[in-house]
Order: structure tokens, then sequence, then C-alpha cells
């Protein structure tokens, strides 16, 4: 009964209240706008026959305030985002303005469907919560309408994740008011940042907002910047890919002889298979500007791949030509064997010095595979570095951006 009072003050007093002139379609009589407006059981017709304040030949300002108080459950696989927001929007509406000579009273709070609100809808949105159903509208003594509307909202955003684990993206929402055109309705923005916290992987480091031109339906975008600063994604992807790279140039120095190398590389090819697998699974990917950790993890498969087939193969020559030199070895001759007093290095001295100083063209090949393998590996990397700090991506123009939302189409 008290929330009701002023509401009712103001249905007998609204015939003695001097009202200006309306001008547009919709009102015929002053007094027939009352009981539209402060009716609290209307019928939902009647509510969305309600009509726009009128503004002569300039469509109605609208005041826009857009708060962010937080940012939460950045989905990159998904492309999502969820936000909380509120919204202080103000306009004027001379209809509802009245003397405060006569009734001293200087603002009254109504219920937000028992007078023209804009109706907005966001077009990124996959879902909107408002969280109050039936918010309250103040009307100030000349006619000013202030409405708040709180809401919480996943929308679809198009990350920029080129440098995936350390990229920047920016993410609308776009605000329509669809029931309404460019000619009766503009809205005014600003925007406010009220996150306080950032013990987040996602920081919103920058707020803004802007009016599209060249729109039939009136909106408005907000757009905020978001930087990525989570250290986890660098342990968890860079230092386990690079762990496994050292460790397989550290194993080029076991003895081609060593029969434990060729199950110490096969091995590590068999780890880095399994990272790889799970690491595809925990990057985003789209149809173009993919993360530059994508095709780095994949050059790290293809150099240790190289390296373990190198391995096999030279073994496998290696043991070929050993058991050749076994089923052939060279005979002796006679002679020598029956010289006892010929003066010389012993016969047994002379093989093993020139056998331990020689090595098997399939080791001399393993010694000069090692040396570049571990020059590309340097290579590789300092060539991901500089492609990392300058390399930059643009995507293809969207198929939508012929003619978006709520502009004229293009000829």
């Amino acid at each position: 009964m008290m929330a009701l009072w002023p509401l009712l003050h103001l249905t007998f007093l609204g015939f003695s209240i001097t009202w200006p002139g309306v001008h547009g379609q919709g009102f015929q009589e002053t007094a027939a706008v009352w009981p539209s407006l402060f009716n609290v059981s209307l019928p939902q017709k009647a509510q969305e026959s309600i009509q726009i304040p009128n503004n002569g030949s300039a469509p109605l300002l609208v005041d826009v305030r857009v708060f962010v108080s937080n940012v939460f459950n950045v989905d990159i696989l998904r492309y999502t985002m969820s936000s909380m927001l509120l919204l202080k929007l103000s306009w004027l509406d001379t209809r509802l303005a009245w003397n405060t000579s006569a009734h001293p009273r200087h603002a009254v709070t109504l219920p937000w469907d028992s007078l023209w609100t804009p109706r907005l809808t966001i077009l990124e949105a996959l879902w909107v919560d408002w969280r109050d159903q039936s918010p309250q509208v103040r009307v100030d003594q000349d006619g000013h309408v202030k409405l708040n509307l709180a809401l919480t909202t996943e929308t679809n955003c198009n990350f920029e994740l080129l440098h995936f684990p350390r990229d920047h993206s920016n993410c609308s929402l776009s605000f329509y008011a669809l029931s309404n055109t460019a000619m009766e309705l503009e809205f005014q923005t600003h925007a406010v940042n009220e996150i306080v916290s950032v013990k987040r992987e996602y920081v919103v480091y920058d707020l803004k907002t802007q009016v599209p031109p060249q729109q039939l339906v009136p909106c408005f975008q907000v757009t905020m910047s978001l930087k990525n600063t989570a250290l986890k994604s660098i342990i968890a992807l860079l230092v386990p890919a690079e762990a496994l790279l050292l460790a397989d140039v550290c194993g080029g120095l076991l003895p081609l002889r060593a029969i434990e190398r060729i199950g110490y590389k096969v091995t590590l090819l068999l780890g880095y298979l399994v990272f790889h697998s799970s690491l595809v699974q925990a990057l985003p990917s789209s149809s173009s500007c993919n993360p530059l950790l994508i095709y780095y993890f994949t050059i790290l498969l293809l150099l240790l791949f190289l390296s373990t087939m190198e391995t096999v193969l030279l073994a496998g020559l290696l043991a070929r030509s050993s058991l050749g030199a076994k089923s052939s070895p060279s005979p002796a001759p006679r002679g020598e064997q029956q010289e006892h007093g010929n003066p010389g290095p012993h016969p047994e001295e002379s093989p093993r010095g020139v056998k331990g100083s020689q090595r098997s063209w399939p080791e001399t090949a393993d010694r000069i595979f090692f040396l570049v393998y571990v020059v590309g590996v340097l290579c590789s990397q300092f060539v991901f570095a500089g492609i990392w700090m300058w390399a930059a991506c643009k995507s293809g123009p969207a198929p939508g951006e012929a003619a978006p939302h709520g502009r004229r189409p293009r000829p």
C-alpha cells in the first residue's frame, strides 16, 4: 500500500496537471495519456501501445551509462564470455512533467511497463539474465526519466588467438532498440570500468563505447579489451615441449652402437605424441589466424620424428656393416705368419690402433647429422621468437559485413 501511494496520488491529481502539447500519432487528448501511463494493471497490448516521446524533428536522445562490474567464464574453445553489466538510462519525457508549486513532489517511482522505455536486445548474446524482471523507473518533476537495468549475459566473442597464451582481444556487445527507428531514437553512451579483481585469466584493461553510424535501428556498442595474463598456460605448454626437445638433443650424444639409444629416442617420440594429442584438444582453432603454438608444436614433432628416424636407419646400417665384416674376415698371408725375426710392431697392435682411430661411415654420418640437428634446433627457436614478436594476422572479411544488421545493404 505504501508503494502504491505515490502512484494513486498522481492518478487522482492528474487532471489538474498542465501538460504540454504532445504531437505525434497515438495521442488524441492530454487526459487520455494518464490512464495509459499510470495504470498498473494494464493489459500487455495496452502497454505495447505506449508511444515514444516526441522530440519534434529531432530523435529522442537517450543517455546511457554502462558500468561493467565483472567478466568471467572466458571460454576460448567456444568463443564465448560472460559479463555482468549495469545500464543507467535517462531521457526527457515532457508528458510526465508537473507543476511543483501545486503539487510539491520532486520525483516519483513508477513500474517500468507503465510508460515508454527502450526495449534493448543484445545482438551477440546467447542468453541474458535480467536481475530485476520488473525494474522501477524514477520520474523527476521536469519529466526526466531514469531507468537502471542490471544484467548478466553470455555473448559470442571473436578472440584474436594468434599469440595465445599472450593474446589480446576486443569483445563487443551491441545493444539494439528493435522497436524504434533511427529517426525516432538516438543513444549517447559512456562507459565505466568497475572491475576491481585482477585474479583472473583474462583482465579487462580497456573499455569504450560507440554509436555505429548509418544504422536503420538505434544501437550502441560496448567494446571490452581483454588481455590474457595466465602464466599457467605458458608453464603447461612451453616448458614440457622445450624439455622434450632438449632431451632429444642430449640423446644424440649417446654412441650409435649403444642399444639404449633407439629405445630412448622412441620413448621420447611416443611421449611427445601423447602430449601433442592432448595439446590439440586444449588449443582453439579457427578458419584463419590460428595460434602460432599449433605450428610451433607441429615443427617440434617433425624434428623429433626426424631425429628418431635418423637413429633407427643409421643404427640398422651400422649393424648390417658389422655383420658383413664378421662374415668375411680378410685372411693374412702365410709368409707373414712364419716370419718371427722381422722387426716392427706386434701384428696385433697395429690393427687395434687402426680400429680405435677409425669410425665407420654410419657413425661419421651420425656425428654430422647431430651437428646439423643442433644448429637447426637453435635456428628454429630464434625464427619462432622473431615470428612471435612481429607476426600479425588479419582475418578475411566476414560474409555479413557486406550488409550488417540494421544498415542499408550495399548495392
